[in-house]
């Protein structure tokens, strides 16, 4: 496979699970990311909870425990200062970090609030690729055609991302390496009139 690189930044895979849809009210509970080019270049890790609150649904998505976490998880300062330390070791001298994210304004939300409230800054500054937003420029498809149903299966042989934070993360990097090849006429890639 080709590896698509510029000398200035690195494409990083982030994929979160937390209690609810906000970081005002819910905490964030674990972070998977990966190197998009480098996929064995990952980080995984799941974090106390900052409160008590969550929803039903996020219960049924991921299966966390609150009361486990509570117990188990890393302390929400000190795991996003892992988190960094893992960027920097991962970055070649000289590249920035690019939070790539499938539905990225999800998880840049919690991933953006927890490291400004627990370390003072990000990392990512404000660097964020939407695979889904990326996709539906490059196939000139509506939004409704952007879900996990359509990319899963077209780049992953599958139809949805499994709720693991970190094998998530590792499947959407793959989607985005593949796209990422197909618009630039890799013939690594798949083509839009395979179809």
């Amino acid at each position: 496979m080709t590896i698509i690189t510029t000398n200035a930044e690195t494409y990083i895979s982030v994929d979160v699970e937390s209690a609810g849809p906000n970081p005002s009210q819910y905490s964030l509970l674990a972070i998977g990311a990966s190197s998009v080019y480098f996929p064995d270049l990952n980080f995984y890790i799941e974090l106390k909870p900052v409160n008590l609150l969550f929803r039903p649904e996020a219960q049924e998505s991921c299966g966390f425990s609150l009361e486990k976490l509570s117990v188990e998880g890393v302390d929400p300062a000190d795991a996003m200062q892992r988190f960094e330390t893992w960027l920097h070791e991962v970055l070649p001298a000289g590249q920035s970090p690019v939070f790539v994210g499938f539905n990225a304004p999800f998880d840049w939300m919690f991933v953006n609030d927890y490291f400004h409230r627990f370390l003072g800054h990000n990392p990512f500054g404000h660097a964020a690729i939407d695979i889904k937003s990326y996709y539906m420029g490059m196939a000139k498809v509506p939004w409704a055609e952007t879900t996990m149903q359509f990319l899963g299966r077209r780049y992953l042989n599958q139809p949805a991302l499994i709720h693991h934070a970190l094998r998530d993360a590792l499947d959407q990097g793959e989607i985005f390496r593949k796209l990422l090849l197909e618009a630039s006429g890799q013939p690594d890639g798949p083509r839009y009139d395979s179809l």
